[in-house]
């Protein structure tokens, strides 16, 4: 019987004494002058060479070409509280004061010179357009029901696209109705319906991402579709059309006509089939040798065998997944089954109006009324996703660190072909993972490159495994950095740590990390920025010192 795979262990390991010098924001201005708000940080954005920092009560912006010497500083401030009398209103409807403040839950690039954030004003959340450098506000106040959370610590996604915004959220005071909802836009307004379990199920969302003529959500819900003891928690990716403009009267009025879910696997296939199934963080589609891709982190469940994995999918077969069998539950108690062929109407529901095999009709509101109500009904797809090679591009079972967040660099290395994944860790590690494959096949093979304790107590100013959580990865290439955000600090941390390795070049090699070379004239392991022209030595694919002196 084959040993449980526990995954790699890293080539490097990287000290807290070795990163306690890296920068760190606080939220100050300037040297000695604090802010009165600990930093609560929510999510982080680059634009235009900007870091924003969404936190609570403040959104901060940081100049990212300018060379900090002791600490990250601001340079520019958006104060958003809530008023004495929201407050007092949240805390008597028995809150903690602790979350009836302003937690910033969106921000996001709506046009040029626009951004669109949402915070949560104690129980009582609103949203505002701003100028994307002064942070100036511009127009009136926007309800934020349905497009950020109450509560702070409900999940949400947001994103703008083709004049709409897209929001993934629970829209009530008690998080019990959760919904996919486009608004902000010409009308109608569309949404899925409120608590309905077929359509979600206690959702945590994760990510929104704009590809082609659909917007895909992805989250985890509770399982509908499985009898178990207790709740079953799965992954999931939703599709819905850009152009849905629901359906009519009858059905699906205001409501979409495109919703359609699917699980995402990330699984070790064996007799067992071992599943990673808590989905933890997605990002934007990348492209890699011709292939447009998502890479997702996922841990397994509470009471299984612990770990973490990174799974990559191909959104061309997510969309083959879609156009598959659906799943249905003819009565209450009965199994799921797929819906046989000929129970299904033609042509197909679930594409968008106007593209096939539904190009015949110009809008969703033209829908036959057996399209509409077939779609009322069924959202689940029999087939899950499976990952590319049906196996996890990188996993770690067998520890407690599990990881969380993920960043992609997918040009790394001097041929810019290797895929470089930055992993964030509830215990403020980070692991560095690169794809070994290169030109050959496709997400084969990885190797664990770096294990680097980020999190620095002293600096950051809170103790305690909570503190330590990376909320977010921020990844800027042109400047060899990425930023790492925590609760209650950033840190920015350089791509490579090529000055460890020094004057030795066994080290230096062997290391295979793709933002290090052994630079021959001046005899040390450098970081090899793009174009540079230095002639260099590296070995990313074996990382072979056969023949070099140990150090």
């Amino acid at each position: 019987m084959a040993s449980f795979p526990e995954g790699q262990e890293p080539i490097l390991l990287v000290s807290s004494e070795h990163t306690k010098g890296y920068l760190v924001f606080l939220g100050h201005k300037t040297r000695g002058v604090t802010n009165p708000y600990p930093l609560d940080i929510q999510q982080t954005m680059i634009m235009d060479r900007i870091l924003y920092i969404a936190a609570k009560n403040n959104i901060y912006t940081v100049d990212m070409d300018i060379s900090y010497k002791r600490e990250i500083y601001f340079y520019t401030e958006l104060t958003w509280e809530p008023t004495e009398a929201k407050k007092l209103k949240c805390i008597m409807f028995g809150n903690s004061e602790a979350v009836c403040h302003n937690f910033v839950k969106v921000l996001i690039r709506k046009s040029y010179n626009t951004l669109f954030i949402c915070g949560t004003g104690a129980f009582d959340p609103s949203c505002w357009n701003v100028k994307v450098k002064t942070l100036k506000r511009m127009g009136d106040r926007i309800s934020g029901k349905g497009r950020c959370p109450f509560n702070p610590k409900d999940s949400n996604v947001a994103l703008y696209g083709g004049g709409y915004l897209y929001s993934g959220t629970a829209s009530d005071l008690r998080s019990e109705d959760s919904l996919i909802y486009r608004s902000l836009g010409p009308p109608p307004s569309l949404r899925t319906p409120k608590q309905n379990s077929k359509w979600l199920k206690n959702p945590k969302f994760i990510h929104v991402v704009d590809y082609g003529s659909y917007m895909y959500f992805f989250f985890q819900e509770v399982a509908v579709e499985v009898y178990v003891p207790g709740e079953l928690v799965v992954s999931r990716v939703a599709r819905v059309c850009k152009n849905d403009m629901g359906g009519t009267m009858a059905f699906l009025d205001q409501q979409w006509t495109s919703f359609v879910k699917a699980q995402l696997k990330c699984l070790i296939p064996s007799a067992l089939n071992f599943n990673f199934d808590i989905l933890q963080g997605v990002t934007d589609v990348v492209q890699i040798q011709g292939h447009d891709v998502v890479f997702a982190t996922f841990t397994t469940s509470e009471f299984s065998i612990p770990g973490s994995a990174v799974c990559a999918y191909d959104m061309l077969e997510i969309d083959k997944v879609f156009s598959g069998k659906f799943k249905r539950q003819l009565y209450q108690l009965s199994m799921w089954t797929p819906v046989p062929e000929n129970q299904v109407p033609t042509p197909r529901p679930g594409s968008c109006a106007g593209t096939e095999p539904l190009e015949q009709y110009e809008s969703s509101n033209d829908f036959p009324d057996n399209i509409l109500e077939f779609m009322a009904k069924h959202h689940l797809m029999d087939e899950g996703v499976s990952s590319t090679g049906s196996y996890p591009w990188f996993l770690r079972t067998m520890v407690k660190n599990r990881i969380t967040k993920i960043a992609v660099d997918v040009s790394a290395g001097p041929k810019k072909n290797h895929v470089v994944a930055f992993l964030g860790s509830q215990m403020g590690m980070l692991w560095k993972v690169m794809d070994t494959s290169g030109d050959g096949a496709f997400l084969s093979n990885s190797v664990f490159l770096e294990e680097i304790d980020v999190y620095n107590p002293d600096k950051c100013q809170y103790k305690g495994t909570h503190a330590k959580r990376i909320v977010s990865l921020q990844l800027d290439k042109p400047s060899g950095v990425l930023y790492v955000a925590f609760r209650h600090c950033l840190i920015k941390v350089p791509l490579g740590r090529c000055e460890l390795h020094g004057t030795c070049k066994k080290a230096c090699i062997t290391s295979r990390d793709p933002y290090c070379g052994w630079v021959k004239k001046s005899e040390e392991c450098t970081y090899l920025r793009p174009g540079d022209g230095q002639k260099f030595e590296q070995d990313i694919e074996h990382g072979n010192g056969n023949g070099l002196d140990d150090c």
